[in-house]
């Protein structure tokens, strides 16, 4: 049957690829290894190779899913752990431009998600904003907790999302990049609905564009 065809198929291809992106990792170790015999100090370089690693963590864990079908692994974690990670990781997407990411973080309350997708969601919205942002603006990120729920806001002072762009943003295949899949919020939109945590655009002006992510606190 063509569905099981296309699984095998998926399940081959993300072995392959699995196999690649371990090379990565371990040339990573032999980079730390090199530093540390040549007694070289270099914070960007140690910071670049731990990005490196946790993004290869993050595909290695995405190749598996795809090749058991198995699309969720949820732990407990802290929710302001994953927001710092996530901005950590999306710096590397300002190269050139002149972006200032400022953070506005409450309570480090517990979340129960898929600790990589769920840190997937929170870069592609970093990523887009800082692809919003032509060569200068400032991207924020906050929490709001409440009796139930933890609240996280991206927002950023770029090029505003027009009103019909807005009601098809989340739909499968729509971009407004000239190089877009249209997959990104889709994605993120039905991760995050898995594991019962909602995604939503706010607002999307001249002076500001925000997204939301609401989430049950874990007790």
């Amino acid at each position: 049957m063509p569905s099981e065809i296309i699984k095998e198929q998926s399940r081959c291809i993300a072995h392959e690829i699995r196999n690649q992106v371990s090379i990565c990792d371990v040339y990573c170790e032999i980079i730390k290894k090199q530093l540390t015999k040549n007694g070289i100090e270099n914070d960007s370089i140690e910071r670049a190779v731990e990005c490196i690693q946790k993004s290869v963590k993050m595909i290695n864990n995405s190749l598996i899913d795809l090749k058991t079908l198995d699309n969720l692994k949820q732990s407990i974690c802290y929710v302001n752990d994953l927001v710092e990670e996530s901005i950590n990781l999306g710096k590397v997407y300002i190269q050139d431009k002149q972006i200032q990411i400022n953070s506005n973080l409450k309570e480090n309350v517990q979340i129960y998600v898929d600790e990589n997708k769920f840190l997937g969601c929170l870069i592609n919205l970093i990523k887009n904003a800082i692809e919003a942002i032509e060569t200068k603006g400032e991207i924020t990120i906050s929490t709001e907790i409440t009796s139930k729920k933890c609240i996280i806001k991206i927002s950023n002072n770029g090029k505003p999302i027009s009103p019909s762009a807005q009601k098809e943003l989340f739909n499968e295949g729509f971009t407004t990049k000239k190089t877009g899949s249209g997959l990104g919020l889709y994605i993120c939109k039905n991760n995050l609905e898995q594991q019962d945590a909602a995604l939503s655009l706010i607002k999307s002006t001249v002076q500001k564009t925000e997204f939301e992510i609401q989430i049950p606190i874990f007790k």
